[in-house]
């Protein structure tokens, strides 16, 4: 949107310099269902502040990249005042910018360097693991279609904005095929909006290791990626079911019991489908996923999604896109279990305001089409259908209506 600068920003990027300005706004209606049937407009956004750094232009140190970005987030969450059920913790969310509250933080500071022409290639600083690793295009405005999947439900598989101390070791096997590996700290106190530049490593607990092995093939004109990739974490974390003496601890009062690790996996594809006219930056795009994390721990303990965007529908629009997308997201039995040992033991119905909701199955649905106004600006309204918000199924499903807006300055 600034442009050029007067010929100071290709100066720059001449120089290895490539300064990064966004915003991304979220704006939310409920015209239906939900838990709260009052009809409201919420508004989540987000800034962006960074530049990398091409270490080989300005010191000679080849295949060298140097990263800092700083991020800013604001507003507030439909899902939270009137989709969900307010007495749990909702499964995903309309805005999938939303839920960090109004805080600014220390999104990346971190140092690459490549061997042997990068095929071998170590990051090592401040960063998140989600922005290496179970990496998803972004093109909805449901979390359920965006990012990293295992860093929107596991804390200790950090998502951006939050970012921890961490080192990835990647290795390109062929132009096609590379293989990486992580070490990552697991610290929740990162993720507190108090410590949005926090350093120092008190109160880490363990260490995240991810490993993934992608393949970006290309049949014809038709470009892919797919990722496989499994996590394994060594922090304790909160059984979601029992004590330490392996009894309901909604019945015995005890505390959960701290489980001494937490794993899972992921297989993610994104295929190009066809072109238009041999043009490959237009035609039709499927993604799709299937995860499970784990299920004493996480209250998601399984996803799967398909979506399909179009690129460049239309002759005189090249530039937009039209997406559909439908996911699955299951709530782990052992918060089930955990719910209903509760109501057994205190003998209250859905109506009770003590009664702890059962948790189920999240069915999130988003049709949405992409306008490309300008070269830094694009407006991109959906309309999206959620069947048991949080998997209550007393709730009502909902339908919302939203507006997502991202620019570059």
């Amino acid at each position: 949107m600034t442009g050029d600068w007067g010929g100071e920003r290709t100066a720059l990027l001449d120089k290895g310099i490539d300064i990064q300005m966004e915003y991304l706004g979220e704006s939310a209606s409920n015209l239906r269902g939900g838990y709260d049937k009052r009809h409201t407009t919420r508004y989540a956004d987000q800034f962006t502040l960074g530049a990398e750094f091409d270490l080989q232009k300005l010191l000679g140190w080849q295949d060298a990249t140097f990263a800092l970005e700083l991020n800013n987030t604001n507003g507030k969450s439909l899902n939270d005042e009137r989709i969900n059920d307010p007495r749990v913790e909702g499964l995903s969310a309309t805005q999938e910018v939303s839920g960090n509250g109004s805080v600014t933080r220390l999104s990346k500071l971190w140092l690459s360097k490549g061997w042997f022409d990068d095929a071998l290639n170590l990051k090592a600083g401040r960063f998140a693991v989600g922005d290496d690793f179970a990496v998803e295009d972004c093109e909805f405005q449901n979390l359920a279609f965006c990012d990293s999947q295992p860093g929107n439900f596991v804390d200790s598989f950090t998502q951006s904005p939050v970012s921890t101390w961490g080192a990835r070791v990647k290795y390109s096997v062929t132009d096609q095929v590379y293989a990486q590996v992580g070490v990552f700290a697991v610290n929740d106190s990162y993720a507190d909006n108090h410590n949005g530049f926090k350093l120092n490593g008190a109160g880490t607990s363990g260490a995240m290791i991810p490993v993934e092995l992608v393949w970006a093939p290309a049949f014809g004109q038709l470009p892919g990626e797919y990722r496989a990739g499994y996590y394994y974490s060594t922090a304790k974390a909160d059984d979601l079911y029992k004590d330490a003496d392996n009894r309901p601890a909604a019945v015995t009062g005890n505390d959960y019991r701290r489980d001494d690790s937490q794993h899972g996996w992921w297989l993610t594809a994104k295929q190009q489908l066809t072109t238009v006219g041999g043009d490959a930056s237009r035609g039709l795009v499927l993604y799709a996923n299937i995860s499970a994390f784990d299920a004493a721990t996480t209250q998601v303990d399984s996803l799967q999604k398909l979506a399909l965007v179009y690129k460049g529908p239309f002759d005189a629009r090249p530039d937009d896109t039209l997406g559909l997308g439908v996911a699955r997201l299951h709530a782990s039995s052992r918060y089930l279990h955990n719910a209903r040992a509760a109501n057994q033991a205190s003998g209250l119905s859905y109506d009770d305001a003590d009664f702890v909701p059962e948790q189920h199955t999240e069915y999130d649905i988003e049709l949405n089409y992409g306008i490309q106004a300008t070269e830094w600006l694009s407006i991109r309204p959906n309309l999206q259908y959620i069947a048991h918000p949080g998997g209550v199924r007393e709730v009502r499903n909902a339908v919302v209506a939203g507006v997502q807006i991202q620019s570059t300055f």
